[in-house]
């Protein structure tokens, strides 16, 4: 189980790990995770829209620049997967009255768990992980199923370590670099908002998605994070059961949090791969993903609302 072999594969089969996590032989579905987890109708900016079958659902809008401007409301949301929605829940999500959804998922994590949309929004798939190896995926869920075996493997740290590894590729690879391009050109034009992006629990590919779109806005780096670590309110308590059984079980209570749940560190790896590769947001957007200085002010004047 500690081959080269499984730890090239653990950091694209984590993020599916985390939509079907096998805690003590018994599957956790995103579909079904949100019973009994209430959540409140967004009345401050990054707070869940109390959607209960998408409960990571939030509008990115609500935010203050640094210059003053506040980040448009209701123009592009970052979500958990759209799998499971209950029909009252469809309807709530109808309201958005999206035109285009951007699927971040890999091809697994989309067989495993089907797009479920609105009559008439586009669906775009935007693989950020396609470069990675694929297989494997039954071998991590299997040793999830047995919490010593487990902590032999992920234990001591070494989970947080694979994601802050995972961060950094979010910056670099390829695939990645395409579809956060291809993200954020379509989210630069009017027409096509609004918009929803989304991967399967809404805080890694989406997490990173959001941290960069806002920080190009100029949101402070502060309310940035803050948003970030904020799929920690939405996701970890409705896991609490199957942590509670893993760590009872004999497992490292640091594994189920690091794939589950979202650290500062694994935003910090990321801004780090960027300032180090690109210099700035500016740089990693001009070099990185092929969008230039025009077409980030374009950005800014869609998002910024400079009324005070």
């Amino acid at each position: 189980m500690r081959s080269n072999s499984f730890k090239s594969c653990f950091r694209c089969v984590a993020f599916l790990l985390a939509g079907t996590l096998l805690l003590g032989g018994a599957p956790v579905a995103l579909g079904l995770r949100a019973a009994g987890h209430k959540v409140a109708m967004q009345k401050e900016a990054g707070q869940s829209l109390g959607i209960a079958s998408i409960p990571n659902l939030r509008d990115l809008g609500g935010y203050k620049a640094k210059s003053g401007a506040i980040v448009a409301k209701g123009l592009v949301y970052r979500s958990d997967q759209l799998s499971g929605i209950s029909p009252g829940d469809m309807e709530k999500l109808a309201n958005l009255k999206l035109k285009n959804v951007f699927d971040l998922r890999t091809a697994e994590e989309r067989k495993k768990r089907p797009e479920e949309l609105s009559k008439g929004v586009n669906y775009v798939v935007l693989d950020v992980l396609a470069d990675l190896p694929q297989a494997g995926p039954y071998q991590l869920e299997k040793l999830m199923r047995g919490p010593k075996a487990a902590t032999a493997v992920l234990g001591g740290g070494k989970a947080s370590q694979e994601f802050r590894k995972a961060y950094r590729e979010f910056v670099s690879l390829p695939s990645a670099r395409k579809a956060f391009g291809k993200l954020f050109l379509a989210l630069a034009d009017k027409k096509d908002l609004p918009a929803l992006f989304h991967c399967t629990t809404g805080k890694d590919r989406t997490g990173w998605a959001a941290a960069a779109l806002l920080t190009l806005l100029g949101v402070p780096k502060d309310t940035v994070y803050a948003d970030f670590l904020r799929s920690n309110d939405y996701i970890i308590p409705a896991y609490k059961k199957a942590i509670d059984a893993f760590v009872a079980a004999g497992g490292d209570p640091s594994i189920p949090g690091s794939i589950l749940g979202v650290k500062k560190e694994y935003l910090d790896a990321a801004f780090d791969e960027m300032e180090k590769k690109y210099g700035s947001i500016e740089g990693y957007f001009a070099e990185g993903l092929g969008i230039d200085a025009t077409r980030q002010a374009a950005i800014r004047d869609l998002y910024l609302d400079q009324r005070r």
